[in-house]
């Protein structure tokens, strides 16, 4: 009788330590699936800052007195790289910081295509074709990488928070990731005067 509560008793805690090993493994496994995408949209949105000082330069050999543009986009890319953020421990005040730096991005750009109106021979110049059809692929991967970032967050977030693995995630400190949320007044086309 002793012999069988034994293996009784050893059998249910070899179920309980297989649960604890796949459910700890299988959310370590879902945390990096989100510092992944997470570092894929730093490399698009990093895409397109380096593409922002080739755009700028060509623009500047037929806009010279465009200054205070181009000074915009330099500024607004020196400021958006200069904030990094840690998917694992970004706060939603953090992340709200990194998306506005990327916005001004967004906009003083948008100002800086809108010039090639007033300009001619800019709009048929091969080089800035080219560029404003390399950032336009940027601009997509940016948004195709930001949907990708938050269904990771939002699967790993869903499974921090099931029973039981959510006694697993508070036992081992898996917090909840912040996720993309469109800024303020997004759903409004920006107003390009000059």
């Amino acid at each position: 009788m002793k012999n069988k509560t034994l293996w009784i008793v050893l059998g249910i805690v070899a179920v309980v330590v297989v649960w604890a090993v796949g459910g700890y493994n299988g959310l370590v496994t879902k945390q990096e699936k989100v510092n992944e995408a997470w570092a894929n949209v730093e490399t698009v949105y990093q895409r397109r800052a380096d593409l922002i000082p080739n755009l700028v330069s060509t623009v500047k050999g037929y806009a010279a007195h465009e200054k205070e543009t181009l000074q915009s986009v330099t500024d607004a890319r020196a400021n958006a790289t200069s904030i990094s953020i840690d998917p694992s421990t970004a706060t939603p005040q953090q992340m709200e910081a990194w998306m506005k730096a990327q916005n001004e991005v967004g906009s003083a750009l948008g100002r800086l295509i809108a010039i090639s109106e007033n300009y001619p021979d800019l709009k048929a110049n091969q080089n800035f074709m080219e560029l404003q059809k390399q950032l336009e692929g940027t601009e997509n991967r940016i948004s195709t990488e930001r949907r990708k970032y938050n269904e990771e967050v939002r699967t790993y977030n869903a499974s921090i928070r099931r029973f039981p693995t959510n006694l697993l995630a508070g036992m081992f400190g898996f917090d909840k990731m912040t996720m993309f949320e469109a800024q303020e007044g997004a759903e409004v086309a920006p107003v390009v005067e000059f």
